[in-house]
């Protein structure tokens, strides 16, 4: 559960650094990408200990996979929440595409 909560902080801080400068497009880019630079080093330090922790349960592709449904799941709520877009039927249909690719990660053959 330390791993999930860990990915998860470390998804909203990354998800704020990549997209959180959408919203200010007149501001110059040099400073979006500095600004996002310093959100996405926070974002490091815990990513970096939800691997090292998780990896004694879990293999690093079961990690990755786990990553990315958290990162569909936070940015879909930031950006429904913070950009004000819409979560059309087809994303939402990709994404549990997407999220249908955990069985086949997480499945013992």
């Amino acid at each position: 559960m330390k791993t999930i909560l860990l990915l998860i902080i470390s998804n909203i801080f990354m998800t704020i650094a990549w997209y959180g400068h959408l919203k200010y497009k007149n501001s110059p880019l040099w400073m979006a990408i500095l600004i996002s630079w310093l959100i996405a080093s926070v974002e490091y330090c815990f990513q970096v200990p939800a691997n090292r922790i998780g990896h004694s349960q879990f293999s690093a592709p079961q990690l990755k996979t786990i990553q990315e449904v958290i990162a569909l799941i936070v940015f879909s709520v930031f950006s429904v929440v913070y950009l004000k877009e819409g979560l059309k039927w087809n994303y939402i249909a990709g994404f549990l595409m997407m999220v249908g690719a955990v069985f086949f990660v997480f499945k013992k053959w």
